[in-house]
């Protein structure tokens, strides 16, 4: 009976034995030798300590010790990090099995995959989002070719497509501008006004115009007199105010203007406030800065001082209404008043006596003239 090998199950004849069997067992070998050569059975446990294969050792008495250079396998070249096709314009195919995938693992970076340029100088990589993002999903490409101008977008699930911007014109977008309109932008300049073109601030928020206009009137005002405005607190009503109809010429809850000659014209009633005069220590002041009419009580001998009159070549006028006091009082006028005949009025001495008196200097009030109004009003 013959014998069999221990890994492969070779049948061995008897030795001196088997006599006209051999031929069988021979057979039988060669055919299972035949399949393991062939793919038909796996080849297990085979254990290589020596040789060399393109020109490299392989094999030793301790693992891990042998190195292929490079290995060709069915028209395949794997060399170092490369696998090449040796077909000519051959390609390289990866069949993953069933649902599987061709994976590409990341390390210290995402996975990636880079397309180089045909002399292998440049490249466009594309790549996995990082660890951080914990990202899964899967995009999966449009079903044909899109069409010029248009772009690649997603249904959120996944699917890719390529799809059209919906508009195609401004008045898509909702713009109403022509195209002269639109034009004004054209030619603009930053920080300076250019004629018949949009403005447009400059970087630190100036615009620069060699004419301003209002309402169509050109503006005159220097920037100077221009920055006097500057702080004003004054609401809208109170601007309002000098929204005048006419210059000149007074109008209600209006600003008092003067026309182009300097004039002023009251459309209604003036009126004027009357300040009260007092004395101490027989003196008493009447200040022009403070009005136009003065009324005085007497209650003592009085002596006038006129002060702060208009300057020389304007007119100071103003009004005195003097009630005399239950005794009689008398008033000493200021040196440079001049009155009729150059004599002074006597005062009404009737307690509660009114007199009224009428005063005007056209020199800064180096004369004064002096008129009666009226004595003895009461």
């Amino acid at each position: 009976m013959p014998t069999n090998t221990t890994n492969y199950s070779f049948q061995k004849p008897t030795v001196s034995g088997d006599s006209g069997l051999w031929g069988g067992y021979l057979n039988g070998n060669w055919d299972s030798v035949d399949s393991l050569l062939g793919g038909g059975t796996a080849i297990t446990g085979i254990d290589i300590n020596s040789g060399s294969i393109d020109g490299a050792a392989i094999g030793a008495n301790s693992a891990s010790t042998g190195v292929f250079t490079s290995v060709a396998v069915d028209n395949i070249t794997i060399n170092g990090q490369q696998i090449t096709s040796t077909d000519t314009n051959g390609n390289i195919q990866l069949f993953a099995n069933g649902t599987g995938f061709i994976e590409l693992y990341g390390n210290t970076n995402a996975g990636a995959i880079r397309f180089n340029c045909e002399s292998n100088s440049h490249g466009v990589t594309l790549k996995g989002p990082p660890h951080s993002a914990a990202a899964t999903y899967s995009l999966e490409l449009p079903d044909a070719d899109g069409s010029n101008g248009q772009f690649l977008k997603t249904d959120g699930s996944g699917k890719l497509s390529f799809g059209s911007v919906a508009a195609t014109t401004l008045a898509d977008l909702g713009v109403s501008a022509t195209a002269a309109e639109l034009n004004l932008n054209d030619g603009s300049s930053a920080g300076t006004i250019v004629n018949s073109k949009t403005v447009v601030y400059g970087s630190a928020g100036e615009v620069n115009a060699t004419t301003l206009q209002l309402a169509g009137t050109s503006i005159s005002s220097t920037a100077a007199e221009l920055n006097l405005l500057d702080g004003v607190t004054a609401t809208t009503a109170e601007l309002n105010y000098v929204d005048v109809t006419t210059l000149g010429t007074t109008e209600a809850s209006k600003a008092v203007t003067a026309d182009a000659n300097g004039v002023v014209t009251f459309d209604n009633g003036k009126i004027e406030e009357s300040t009260v005069v007092s004395s101490s220590s027989g003196a008493a002041t009447l200040n022009l800065r403070d009005g136009d009419n003065f009324t005085h009580t007497l209650s003592e001998n009085v002596t006038y001082t006129f002060s702060n009159p208009a300057a020389s070549g304007k007119v100071s006028a103003f009004t005195l209404k003097v009630v005399q006091d239950s005794t009689a009082r008398t008033i000493t006028w200021p040196a440079s008043v001049d009155w009729a005949a150059a004599t002074a009025p006597t005062l009404t001495a009737t307690s509660g006596g009114v007199d009224v008196f009428v005063f005007v200097t056209y020199d800064g009030g180096t004369n004064y003239y002096g008129f009666t109004a009226g004595q003895a009003m009461a």
